[in-house]
């Protein structure tokens, strides 16, 4: 115990230097913590005391005086102001100073971090020694209670001081009546008697004489000066609402001129004559150091009592030397027994400042008679004062259970008081009082400084909040309830509060933080898992556990909102047991959605500038401009430019405007506010919260397809910024990246605006529309800046083209401002989704420009030329593939380039097509070179893109499109060289090989094997190849003269292409006519060859083939049949119910005059070849009587009558005549 003393001196001594009182800083507060646990009466109480900080330095030793030393003559070092007593104040006239009335204000600034949650009570130890004796004690109490969190604040509220002040000023008065009116009716000042002084004046000589060593001082004989009965005692007084300039003696006389402490709310005005350029730390210092807020204690100690925890400050002089380090000196008149008032002050004073031993001197009429010394564990067993450490113990926490209860406002002043000689305790609301009388509630002079503390709590909370999300619910009423306080129009020095502390409940808010659900899917708040909240943990109230009554017998005012009845109920173990916890409403709202929250967040910004706004000086009150110094002006003269040339000056100038190369600005703004002056820096932090909960706003409206509503959040946070641009030139690269993030998602909705013009009308009146909210919001951001910056970007267009162009300049402005930012993680994240969407939207440019000109050659303006405005559009729509393309291979995105590649080449298919010749009858000349030059870039560009997918694998499907479109122009090229052949500039079988070159090249990327929607079609363009390069052959065959070998080589190669796509076009269930076509050919291919063969077994055995070839095409005319059928159904029922369709009429039209024309045709080649046969058959039988030929030969003219007899009838139908081939085939096949 005396070693750990030792320390806890020593420590305070290093921190503070010697006496006086330093400011409390964080280090002190460290360094100066000193804990010690004491249990004491029998394991009954459990008292633990932390030195958070000291102003002495280490105990000096007592000097134990001679007998017979008298206490009336004073000491020759008396009222010197001695380091080892602390404070000349605190000790001049006893052991402790009267508390002031804000000095657990003082305590609290100094300790912010344990106020709200870790500590009960803030008090004066004084205070508490007086409510822990209440049971025991007839005196009155008189406290003002105030409410921070969890913390309350004790202060004594002296209704003499008070009331007198209240004589000259009538601030008070109010009070005064009520007072009279419920308590004491004939209230007077009671004067104190001359014992009184006496007795302060010899202790305070007492402790002089017992300083040891230099400092001992000797008796001078010198009178004493007895006080005069009216003397008022020199000691501080309750502050007076306004600065009085002397005393004011009790008779209201005025005496001789006095030093009075200033008043509260003269002390507020100090505070609030801080200069506005200085920041809001410094303004706070400013009060809290003022006379009245200051933390003047010599020690400040974290009590524990039990499980109340308490910081306290105390004056008590301590004393050590020899075996005895530290003790408590007390002065006793000997014909007057210590009484168990004393021994509880005595034992609760020690607990403390973890004093275990007690000196006492005890005198006679001022004559030193003996000492004494006492553990401090054993000062409840004094004789005539013990008493109970238990019940001390129950006092306190039935005291602290009461107040906790009852004391539920933040803000409000609370008043307990007891009469003198009486049991009963009340408590008043004063603020509840106050407002309902007459008087003005900044009348109550704790107002300021319980504002101020709150937002101190509030400011301390918010720096950690990061760790302490559960405190947000508890932050949010400690700024609502500072605000609640504070009226910036009587007031307006204190709207630096009310901005800061709207902006630091928005900040409370987490814009862009996704909903939490439950298990079960539901919405829940992000808060409120933490949000403080005790009810779970609390018992209800009933009569049985004691609780408090908030009722009134008839000797009880109505006006008390709690009443102990007895003191003696405090005595009673866990009487207020019930009530021990506060039970405040400090969960954190929940906001059903994003735009709710962010809703509520622009609502207190809104508040924040109203108040900033209000405290800018009017024009008339800036200081003049200089002349000297030039205006910056920066305009653009735009009455050349139109249209995107206009849109790129506008582009130049904002990015020059928020570029990082200007000087600081040191003119008033547009508004008249000063840059580094707290409305600068606050309405700074406002704009940039308000442009933030735009675009989180913009983000969930772009979500939800709500174009319109997205585009105008979008455009308020972006005129947001411009005015935030107006007011600083040295954009941070935070502000540049989040700039960047508004303007890529004002791109986004510029494009989807423009793939979703259809719906213009609605996003139009979404657009339109404007709360109250955004228009006063956007009234003071027009305070600073006309917010037109950044208009061409936020404007809805009707111009297709422009909406285009400026979703593609949003996205460019938002590459550029990136360039500027650090290369970390996130911005190298944003970079790449910005480049991604730039080179999308540029893609989407290109594609309006070639779908432009792909609309001119359609409407038939091609067939006059090329016209400039074609090759413009060609021009536009190239340059902006290419930079897309760039755009893409920045970011190795090349999935993303392979399209682009992919669309370019569609545009070079597009040019070629529009360099397509056409003679003087408009109809389609040769294949010109510049189609093939085209079409050879666009081979190119698809080249390209396939090697930069590499392979399958990394996109399948673009792969497969790639291929698709590669395919289709080799095929095109064929198609066109093979059908307008350029024979003008080339030979026949050039022709020929390139054409089988560009038809084998598309069949190579043409995918019939891999099972995929596109397959069929696959298949299709393949037996669709396979069949024109047999064409070609066969075409070759013909016209070939002379060469066998070629002959040779061309009928092979035409009956490898016949065979294969005959069997794709097997593979299809549509392409009936196409294969029948196909069959046809190659009868034909076979009657060309019968026609060079003599004899009669070779052109029997070509006839036998053809005839197969026939009975093979059973299957497409079996799909035939079934259409046809189909039709037919169709039309009786359009017949029957007289309801046509025309287009499916005009379609099932041409497809039976295909088919029509295809049956004739089949009937000529079977009439013909069954008449061969049957010719050469009856040839045969003459010669050679075979049985086999001869069954043939009747089934053949079996058929050929049938089939004559068929063509003959003209009544017959399609359907009927496929339905006779059918039955024709199958005989013959059989």
């Amino acid at each position: 115990m005396e070693a750990s003393e030792s320390r806890e001196c020593t420590a305070a001594a290093a921190a503070t230097g010697g006496g006086g009182s330093p400011p409390r800083t964080a280090a002190d507060m460290r360094d100066g913590d000193f804990k010690q646990e004491c249990i004491l009466g029998d394991n009954e109480v459990k008292s633990t005391a932390v030195v958070k900080y000291s102003a002495v330095p280490p105990p000096a030793a007592y000097a134990r005086l001679q007998e017979k030393t008298d206490l009336k003559l004073p000491p020759s070092n008396w009222l010197r102001g001695i380091s080892q007593l602390g404070q000349t104040g605190a000790t001049s006239l006893g052991t402790s100073k009267k508390s002031k009335p804000f000095s657990s204000f003082g305590m609290a600034y100094d300790f912010i971090d344990c106020i709200g949650n870790d500590v009960d009570v803030v008090s004066d130890s004084e205070n508490i020694k007086k409510l822990l004796k209440i049971p025991y004690s007839k005196s009155h109490v008189s406290m003002g209670v105030h409410r921070i969190g969890r913390t309350l604040l004790l202060d004594e509220l002296d209704l003499q001081e008070l009331f007198v002040t209240s004589s000259q000023t009538g601030d008070w008065n109010w009070l005064k009546e009520l007072y009279q009116r419920l308590v004491d009716p004939k209230w007077q000042r009671k004067k104190k008697s001359r014992e009184h002084f006496y007795q302060k004046a010899i202790l305070s000589k007492f402790l002089y004489y017992s300083i040891n060593g230099d400092c001992a001082a000797e008796a001078v004989p010198t009178p004493i000066v007895q006080p005069e009965e009216n003397q008022i005692e020199v000691e501080e007084s309750w502050p007076a609402p306004l600065r009085t300039p002397a005393s004011v003696p009790e008779d209201g006389n005025p005496q001789e001129q006095g030093n009075v402490p200033l008043g509260a709310t003269y002390v507020l005005e100090q505070v609030a004559s801080t200069p506005n350029e200085q920041n809001l730390i410094t303004f706070l210092n400013e009060g809290e150091n003022s006379q009245g807020l200051k933390n003047d204690f010599v020690r400040n100690i974290l009590w524990t009592f039990e499980d109340i925890h308490m910081l306290v400050g105390s004056n008590m002089p301590i004393f050590g030397g020899g075996k005895y380090p530290a003790v408590s000196l007390r002065l006793r008149d000997s014909n007057k027994p210590i009484n168990i008032l004393t021994g509880i002050d005595y034992w609760l004073d020690n607990l403390m400042c973890n004093v275990p031993e007690l000196v006492m001197c005890f005198h006679v009429n001022g004559i030193v008679q003996r000492y004494e010394m006492i553990k401090t564990e054993d000062i409840p067993n004094l004789d005539n004062s013990s008493f109970s450490t238990k019940v001390v113990k129950d006092i306190a926490q039935n005291i602290l259970s009461f107040l906790k209860a009852n004391c539920t406002k933040e803000g409000h002043t609370y008043w307990l008081f007891k009469a003198s000689g009486s049991d009963i305790v009340k408590l008043y609301d004063l603020t509840t009082l106050c407002e309902e009388t007459s008087e003005d509630k900044y009348q109550n002079p704790f107002t300021m400084p319980v504002a101020v503390l709150l937002y101190k709590v509030a400011s301390n909370m918010m720096m950690k909040k990061v760790q302490n999300r559960k405190h947000y619910g508890i932050i949010r009423m400690l700024l609502l309830n500072c605000i609640k306080l504070l009226d910036k129009e009587r007031h307006p020095q204190f709207v630096q509060f009310i901005a800061s502390a709207n902006y630091m409940i928005s900040e409370l808010f987490q814009l862009n933080e996704p909903p939490k659900q439950d298990e079960n899917g539901s919405t829940l708040n992000e808060n409120s898992d933490d949000s403080y909240s005790e009810d779970e943990d609390l018992p209800e109230d009933s009569d049985d556990n004691g609780s408090f009554s908030n009722g009134s017998d008839p000797s009880d005012d109505n006006k008390a909102i709690a009443v102990i009845r007895s003191v003696g109920e405090l005595s009673v173990p866990e009487k207020y047991k019930s009530t021990h916890q506060i039970r405040p409403s400090c969960a954190f709202p929940v906001c059903r959605d994003t735009e709710e929250r962010c809703r509520v967040v622009l609502n207190y910004v809104l508040e924040g500038l109203k108040a900033v706004d209000g405290s800018i000086k009017k024009e008339s009150d800036l200081p003049a401009a200089d002349p000297s110094i030039p205006i910056p002006l920066k305009y653009a003269d735009e009455s050349e430019c139109t249209g995107h040339e206009v849109l790129q000056k506008q582009i130049a100038l904002f990015l020059d405007k928020v570029g990082p190369v200007h000087a600081t600005i040191k003119l008033p703004s547009q508004s008249g506010m000063i840059p580094n002056t707290w409305q600068y820096q606050m309405k700074l932090n406002l704009i940039f919260k308000a442009s933030r909960a735009y675009f989180v706003l913009s983000d969930a409206a772009n979500a939800l397809q709500k174009y319109g509503r997205a585009l105008r959040y979008i455009k308020l946070a972006l005129q947001s910024l411009d005015a935030y641009c107006c007011l600083i030139n040295n954009l941070s690269p935070e502000v540049l990246f989040f700039l960047s993030q508004c303007l890529t998602l004002n791109g986004d909705i510029q494009l989807m605006l423009a793939q979703n013009a259809s719906n213009r009308a609605a996003y139009q009146e979404e657009y339109s529309y404007q709360s109250r909210e955004d228009q006063e919001i956007l009234h003071s951001l027009h305070r600073e800046s006309s917010c037109q910056a950044l208009s061409w970007a936020t404007e809805l267009y009707l111009d297709l083209e422009y909406q285009l162009s400026v979703s593609c300049k949003c996205y460019e402005a938002a590459n550029e401002l990136l360039r500027s930012c650090e290369r970390k993680v996130n911005v190298v994240e944003h970079h790449t989704q910005v480049l991604k969407r730039l080179g999308n939207s540029r893609n989407e440019v290109g594609v309006f420009y070639m779908n432009q000109s792909a609309a001119m050659q359609t409407e038939g303006t091609g067939s006059k030329g090329i016209t400039a405005l074609e090759q413009e559009l060609w021009k536009k729509s190239f340059s902006y593939f290419e930079k897309g393309i760039q755009d893409f291979e920045t970011i190795e995105d090349e999935t993303n380039a392979a399209l682009l590649l992919c669309n370019t080449g569609r545009l070079m298919r597009l040019c070629a097509q529009a360099h397509a010749t056409t003679g003087a009858n408009l109809k389609r000349g040769e294949f010109s070179p510049e189609e093939a030059l085209y079409y050879n870039k666009a081979v190119d560009y698809y080249l390209r893109a396939m090697r930069s997918l590499t392979r399958w694998e990394k996109h399948p499907a673009v792969w497969d499109s790639v291929k698709w479109e590669l395919s289709t122009t080799y095929f095109t090229m064929a198609t066109l060289e093979q059908d307008y052949a350029p024979l003008s500039r080339k030979a026949q079988e050039q022709i020929e090989r390139e054409v089988a070159d560009f038809m084998m090249k598309s069949l190579k990327y043409c995918d019939t094997h891999t099972e995929s929607a596109r397959q069929p079609l696959c298949q299709y363009r393949a037996a669709t190849i396979h069949h024109r390069l047999a064409s070609m052959y066969h075409n070759s065959l013909r016209n070939q003269v002379g060469d066998d070998h070629f002959r040779k080589q061309y009928r092979n190669l035409a009956d490898l292409h016949y065979n294969k796509a005959v069997k794709l076009f097997h593979l299809l269930k549509d392409a009936p006519c196409e294969l029948l076509r196909v069959q046809l050919e190659r009868v034909a291919f076979s009657e060309f060859q019968m026609a060079n063969q003599n004899s009669n077994a070779s052109k029997m055995k070509t006839l036998s083939s053809a005839l197969d070839i026939i009975i093979n095409s059973e299957y497409p005319f079996q799909l035939i049949q079934s259409e046809l059928a189909c039709v037919q159904a169709q039309q009786s029922d359009c017949h029957e119910h007289r309801e046509g369709n025309a287009p499916e009429n005009d379609s099932s039209t041409f497809n039976e005059e295909e088919i029509l024309k295809l049956v004739n045709m089949f009937e000529t080649r079977l009439t013909f070849l069954l008449f061969q046969l049957i010719k050469l058959l009856t040839t045969k039988r003459k010669s050679s009587g075979i049985i086999d030929d001869q069954m043939a030969l009747k089934n053949y003219k079996y058929a050929y009558s049938m089939l004559l007899r068929a063509t003959a009838d003209k009544d017959t139908s399609l359907l009927q005549r496929v339905e006779v081939i059918l039955s024709l085939l199958k005989q013959l096949s059989s």
